[in-house]
């Protein structure tokens, strides 16, 4: 066992008016497994690149093990996998690699292959296999369970659970119930660390919330009360400094010597009063703090002319030469909430796609109703470029909804202005949920809406399907969400 110690970390990036770390204190255990969670934008990942040494800082960091990050750069994914491993773990013992393989499910006939030909899970097993080889190393986990399907992540999550020294960044409920023992919060006004799982941090974190709610309510009643009494005393100071010049009572002349040194007294006394009353006001606003808003959304869906949307019969998708599903078939009738799930590979977003009518390579029959408009969120969200003012008249959306959205989704002002491409990940699909929120349609088609979103965001989303009950058609990877959400299940 080791410890890393923070010290007064404090951290803003060049040219913000904020930090976003301001004098951060932790000692951490490094046989910890700890999950990191927050809001999107909060900076969990800024925080793991300032314990890797990227950025310059005030404060310290001190500890006695190396910090290794997840997922590891792989500059040429035409290298075969053997030699993918060789650069991330130098000194290494060829059977612990092959026993770190075999607890992932992986075949070790992988090594002999292309990393690029590898599946997103076959990947991300591989790098965490060859990461753990590391001795002396404290591992940094960036959201591995991205694109993984509900099967491979049990199976890391297993292999996370049997493993000990890392903090892992996810917002898959499940996933970090299955494998922290740690929680490593960035609040609205500091970090913190409690000992767990995310289940029963977050328990603690709504009672906690509760008990903030009613400190809140007097607090604001006290600091109401100390500004009345500041702006009384203030106006006290001046009516003073007018006894001084002889204002008070026009037209009497005053002994402007004993008045002037009486009033300075006066005044400096109640300067001394406005002054603790207005530290008392500060103070107290500081302890208005880590209650985390999430407020309700909506959803205006248009009602469609018939209660079967869509049916696919007998449906079989091809690429080339290989068949990613055969014989699929299923109806969509208002209101339902479809799931569609399988492993990684079995055609999910191939039927994501043909059910929005893109042109897709298939046999058998889809029948969609005739005038059936459709919202649609992509996987990818590379292509968002410009401002979010220019995103909504390019999508002939509401302007006003759509920021009203976003706040909602814990969105700053501050972000409005800013050129999306600069957005973290979860901001970016927060982004396109909120578009097609904001859409006049008869039906919503998701592929994995909740990579990279937060997990109170992801509840808020929870409660809007539940509330409005919409026609749905989703893919995800998070069992929790899938749990509550789903109506209908499709396995592939």
């Amino acid at each position: 066992m080791s410890l890393i110690n923070i010290t007064n970390l404090t951290f803003a990036y060049e040219g913000s008016y904020d930090n976003i770390f301001d004098n951060v204190n932790l000692q951490l255990d490094t046989d910890w497994k700890l999950g990191l969670t927050g809001r999107n934008g909060r900076g969990k990942t800024t925080f793991l690149n300032l314990l890797l040494g990227k950025y310059e800082h005030g404060g310290r960091i001190s500890a006695n093990v190396g910090f290794d990050y997840f997922p590891f750069p792989v500059k040429d994914a035409g290298e075969l996998t053997q030699d993918v491993v060789n650069d991330i773990c130098l000194d290494y013992v060829e059977w612990e690699l092959i026993r770190e393989l075999s607890l992932l499910k992986v075949s070790e006939d992988v090594l002999d292959r292309p990393f690029g030909s590898l599946s997103e899970g076959e990947r991300t097993k591989v790098l965490l296999a060859a990461l753990f080889l590391k001795e002396d190393s404290f591992l940094l986990i960036d959201e591995p369970t991205n694109h993984l399907d509900i099967e491979a992540r049990k199976i890391v999550g297993d292999y996370l659970r049997a493993k000990r020294g890392f903090i892992l960044v996810s917002h898959d409920r499940s996933f970090l119930d299955r494998c922290v023992d740690h929680i490593l919060s960035i609040n609205k006004t500091n970090i913190e660390v409690q000992r767990g799982n995310f289940s029963s941090w977050w328990a603690n974190k709504q009672m906690q919330d509760q008990f903030e709610m009613g400190e809140n309510d007097k607090l604001r009643k006290d600091i109401k009360r100390l500004s009345e009494a500041s702006q009384r005393t203030s106006h006290w100071s001046d009516e003073v400094e007018k006894t001084k010049n002889g204002t008070r009572n026009s037209g009497s002349k005053v002994d402007k010597g004993y008045v002037g040194h009486k009033a300075a007294k006066m005044m400096k006394r109640s300067k001394a009063i406005e002054h603790r009353q207005q530290a008392a006001v500060d103070e107290k606003s500081k302890l208005l703090k880590n209650i985390e808003t999430s407020e309700s959304l909506k959803l205006s869906q248009l009602s469609y002319h018939r209660s079967r949307l869509v049916e696919l019969e007998g449906v079989s998708i091809r690429y080339g030469e290989k068949t990613v599903c055969s014989d699929v078939g299923f109806v969509i009738e208002k209101g339902d909430r479809i799931a569609l799930t399988g492993r990684n590979g079995s055609g999910k977003s191939s039927l994501i796609k043909l059910i929005c009518g893109e042109p897709i390579d298939y046999t058998g029959t889809v029948r969609a109703g005739s005038q059936l408009k459709v919202s649609y969120v992509s996987q990818d969200t590379s292509h968002l470029r410009g401002n979010l003012t220019e995103y909504a008249r390019d999508h002939g959306i509401d302007e006003s909804l759509f920021k009203a959205i976003l706040r909602k989704l814990d969105f700053a002002r501050v972000q409005f202005e800013k050129e999306m491409s600069a957005f973290s990940g979860g901001q970016k699909k927060k982004v396109l949920i909120a578009r097609s929120l904001c859409e006049q349609v008869h039906m919503l088609v998701w592929d994995e809406p909740l990579n990279f979103i937060d997990v109170i965001s992801r509840m808020q989303i929870e409660e809007l399907l539940l509330e409005y009950e919409p026609t749905i058609v989703f893919v995800e990877h998070d069992r929790e969400f899938c749990d509550h959400i789903a109506t209908k299940t499709i396995r592939l």
